[in-house]
């Protein structure tokens, strides 16, 4: 067990999670968002990725609380970012109250300086309590979506660049081109290892729908895709185009031929998320996507109490 659990309401008991936990967990966190979005929008891969971060020890850092029945009903996670899910049908019990006095408090033994947490902002209860806490808005993220009645149009590539989808030995120059493209907002490069968890190591990573852009042999641009079917759509992971090619047109590109792949497959919508530090919101909005539902990122200082 790990050394530091929370004080949770009476009949509920917590431990850490396995690996043997990321089913249960994934049905935790779809009925969250079935209850919140009318749509199961997340996948056992994205689970399993996060049980696999860099630092992150499972029997220290993860918690599940189960009922007196063995039902599950929340879980948290904490490793700088945290996650805390309180299933439905147990919320109003002090559950998530609970589990994020002990996401700060491991953080704090951990020594970390602060703790950041992503709430839908639609979750009005949990925007109110993460505020009361006195965690401060970082940035916003959109869900966005591309509905496909038709097949999208796919625009000629601009001379000298070829686009095929991503075929196996891609992954190493595809991880080099993604890093260097994130490399101006995200906080630290991700090695190979842990990109590839979230990326081309997922089981939901769709080789065929992912769209790779090249000028000669040097990579310039890549869309990473999932196929989602619980959700019945196709995913868009990541979007990169090398600095030196940027403002060409290469990600509208890219998009849309990974959009008319899925619309191949059956597949009538496609949805990405991305944030307010990467400013990209408007080269989506231009490609005709649509914002769906936003989130913001908050962050608490373990310095402020």
């Amino acid at each position: 067990m790990p050394d530091l659990l929370p004080t949770l309401p009476a009949g509920y008991e917590a431990r850490p999670t396995t690996a043997d936990d990321v089913d249960p967990v994934h049905r935790l966190v779809a009925a969250c968002e079935r209850a919140l979005y009318g749509r199961v929008q997340s996948a056992p891969g994205v689970i399993a990725a996060d049980l696999g971060r860099p630092g992150l020890d499972p029997e220290r850092d993860t918690l599940l609380v189960h009922d007196r029945a063995g039902r599950l009903a929340a879980r948290a996670w904490v490793d700088r970012r945290s996650e805390v899910d309180v299933h439905p049908a147990h919320r109003g019990r002090g559950l998530g109250a609970a589990l994020l006095d002990w996401v700060e408090a491991r953080a704090r033994q951990a020594g970390s300086e602060g703790i950041v947490q992503t709430v839908p902002d639609d979750d009005t209860h949990a925007v109110a309590l993460v505020r009361s806490r006195g965690y401060r808005p970082l940035v916003t993220a959109w869900q966005l979506e591309f509905a496909m009645a038709d097949e999208p149009a796919v625009p000629e590539p601009p001379a000298g660049l070829t686009v095929r989808p991503f075929r196996s030995g891609d992954e190493r120059a595809a991880h080099h081109l993604i890093e260097d493209a994130f490399d101006a907002w995200q906080p630290r490069r991700k090695s190979y290892e842990e990109w590839a968890r979230h990326a081309v190591g997922r089981p939901t990573f769709a080789a065929d729908r992912s769209t790779l852009a090249f000028r000669g042999d040097q990579l310039v641009g890549a869309v990473m895709s999932l196929d989602l079917p619980e959700a019945g759509e196709g995913h868009i992971e990541q979007v990169a185009v090398h600095p030196d090619h940027r403002n060409r047109g290469i990600a509208r590109l890219l998009l849309r031929h990974a959009f008319r792949a899925f619309h191949r497959q059956g597949v009538r919508t496609c949805t990405l998320w991305t944030h307010s530090d990467t400013g990209a919101l408007a080269l989506y909005l231009r490609v005709g996507m649509t914002v769906r539902l936003g989130s913001t990122v908050f962050r608490k200082g373990l310095a402020d109490g």
